[in-house]
């Protein structure tokens, strides 16, 4: 079964410490790996509730929140420990000669489930989110103000789904599609990744769970010289901010 609502997501990037990069060359194409904060990440299901009968024949309807939190994403290096999130930017951003790039980019991967069970007059649901098939491309502009670094703005697409599963029978599972344009920010900051002059990338490229069934499937780029900093995305519920931690393991 399949209704829609809104998720809200508040994320932490996750990345290697920033610095000034040697160069001012382009933002090169990578993947930006992401944290959930749990205290302000949340299916909000005010203006689309879930409909009455939608669990169970008794099932009254409900309006209102179900907080999350971040599920670590699997790889073939394991269990990416601060990773539930990742975003890939698809191009080498170059810059013409008033500072400003566009590369492609689309979310990879998701894992997020409720902070608590679901209890209903139907039974106990556990719920998770995760994304529902093909992603959507939104265009980055990058803006670069200076050597250090600069600005960006991405209305960010993602297709979602809230899953629910009954606790003692999960053979009874229901889906809420959900498809979410997180607004641009012109606030956004961005340094540049400091880095080897031998080395494009940061780190190498990795396997990712992409489809939440535990096994790594999907062959992902590397991060590389572009370290987000704030992003604010729809009722500014998308936040971003520098982490020292990689996404390797």
């Amino acid at each position: 079964m399949s209704k829609r609502s809104t998720l809200l997501v508040v994320l932490t990037i996750l990345c290697l410490a920033a610095a000034p990069a040697f160069a001012a060359g382009p933002v090169l194409r990578g993947i930006d790996a992401w944290t959930t904060v749990p205290a302000a990440t949340y299916a909000n299901l005010v203006n689309n509730p879930l409909p009455a009968g939608f669990l169970c024949n008794e099932f009254p309807g409900f309006t209102g929140y179900i907080y999350l939190k971040g599920v670590p994403l699997m790889s073939d290096q394991g269990l990416l420990s601060r990773t539930d999130t990742i975003v890939e930017r698809l191009d080498d951003a170059v810059f013409n000669k008033k500072g400003v790039a566009l590369t492609r980019a689309r979310v990879r991967a998701l894992q997020l489930t409720g902070v608590e069970t679901f209890k209903t007059v139907c039974g106990e649901f556990k719920v998770d989110v995760t994304l529902d098939g093909e992603q959507p491309l939104s265009t980055m502009r990058i803006v670069r103000t200076n050597n250090k670094g600069g600005r960006y703005m991405i209305p960010l697409a993602v297709n979602t789904k809230i899953i629910f599963t009954r606790v003692d029978n999960e053979a009874e599972r229901f889906e809420f599609a959900n498809p979410v344009v997180f607004q641009p920010n012109p606030l956004n900051r961005w340094t540049y990744r400091r880095f080897s002059p031998i080395a494009k990338r940061i780190a190498t490229s990795i396997m990712v769970d992409t489809d939440w069934d535990g096994t790594p499937e999907t062959l992902l780029p590397a991060q590389s010289n572009f370290v987000p900093g704030t992003y604010s995305g729809l009722n500014k519920a998308f936040t971003a901010t520098e982490d020292s931690h990689t996404v390797e393991q």
